[in-house]
């Protein structure tokens, strides 16, 4: 079965970026770097992230880290034939676009 191409948009890239350099270890990115990994083998129905969910048609959620600040990722389902999942947000909950 084909992997599925997961992409950042414009804005969850920088907000990647950022969060390289808050300082905090195990950095976050390495959790986001999993759940990409993640996504390109699994797809988007990754229920075995803490707290995934559904936040509409194709777009999903989860936790990345618990605590506070607890950090979130979501992404959608851009096109189902082509395999292909958008990341457009990586960040805090507090911040999070639901």
């Amino acid at each position: 079965m084909p992997n599925w191409d997961v992409d950042f948009s414009t804005k969850a890239g920088k907000q990647y970026n950022a969060l390289r350099t808050n300082g905090s270890r195990p950095s976050i990115n390495d959790a986001i770097d999993l759940l990409v990994l993640d996504l390109r083998k699994n797809g988007p129905k990754l229920s075995h992230w803490s707290h995934f969910g559904p936040l509409g048609k194709d777009h999903f959620h989860c936790h990345l880290r618990k605590g506070k600040p607890t950090y979130v990722a979501c992404w959608r389902v851009l096109n189902k034939k082509t395999k292909q999942i958008e990341v457009y947000y990586v960040g805090t909950h507090e911040g999070a676009p639901y």
